[in-house]
């Protein structure tokens, strides 16, 4: 074993105990379980470089955003649409190399050659934007606690609807035609206020929207620590893509070639 495989290895260590350096408990214990098993089985399914690189390639570009958001010192809001949109993004690579390629039209490229995967990736397209469309709104706020959120929450309601009802953690607003109940990951501090029922008014969602991104403008949270084993995980994926693209180059020019243009 040479020097930069035993550096690659400590590094690849330290990333999988990351999350034990802040908090030991159940869950990091799991989260570093899982990153030690990701840096064992990943090497085995390194075999076509440019295939694995495209399908968990933007997947872990997610997980640094989502870690990065998770970290920061305040509070994230974005609409359903757009986070179901960056979630489908980054999902696109392993459409690409999973079902898109497993039912790759043949005959069809025949005739149009590489164009047929402009095609393709305009149907999956065309079906995110059919899926947004059938969502009932909602609204994601990363990086807060239900407890932190809700009177912040309550304060807003009572100022753009003098009516504003609780009932447990369901809200209605019924002068802005908004019914919904917060739907909240504890762990990851994360809220989602989900729509209640199909009656509902989207301009009133989008004031609230645009209400609650002022209200939390200046709210300032605790970094959410445990967000680390995203961010490392990321970094664990983008290290072996990293070391088997560079490792053999001409494998992946080649896979280039034959998956676009064979």
């Amino acid at each position: 074993m040479d020097f930069w495989n035993i550096v690659f290895s400590i590094g690849l260590l330290a990333l999988a105990l990351s999350p034990l350096w802040f908090i030991v408990d159940a869950f990091n214990v799991g989260v570093s379980a899982a990153l030690v098993a990701l840096c064992l089985f990943l090497p085995f399914f390194l075999g076509e470089p440019f295939a694995i690189f495209l399908a968990v390639g933007p997947v872990a570009i997610y997980l640094i955003l989502f870690g990065a958001i998770n970290l920061a010192r305040r509070p994230f809001l974005v609409s359903g649409t757009r986070d179901f949109a960056v979630l489908a993004l980054a999902a696109a690579g392993l459409f690409i190399v999973g079902p898109m390629e497993l039912f790759f039209p043949a005959v069809a490229s025949l005739r149009f050659g590489a164009n047929v995967w402009i095609l393709m990736i305009g149907l999956y397209v065309l079906m995110v934007i059919c899926l947004i469309l059938f969502f009932r709104p909602r609204l994601v706020i990363y990086n807060i606690a239900a407890e932190e959120l809700r009177p912040i929450l309550a304060d807003l309601a009572a100022k753009l609807d003098p009516d504003a009802r609780w009932a447990g953690d369901n809200l209605s607003l019924p002068n802005l035609g908004v019914q919904l109940h917060l739907d909240s990951v504890a762990r990851m501090r994360n809220v989602t206020l989900v729509s209640s029922g199909p009656a509902q008014n989207y301009q009133g969602w989008r004031r609230l929207e645009l209400a609650l991104q002022a209200a939390l403008a200046d709210v300032e949270v605790p970094r959410n620590v445990r967000a680390v084993g995203l961010v490392s995980a990321a970094l664990t994926i983008l290290l072996f893509l990293v070391a088997a693209v560079s490792g053999d180059p001409q494998s992946v020019a080649q896979a280039i070639l034959e998956m676009f243009w064979a």
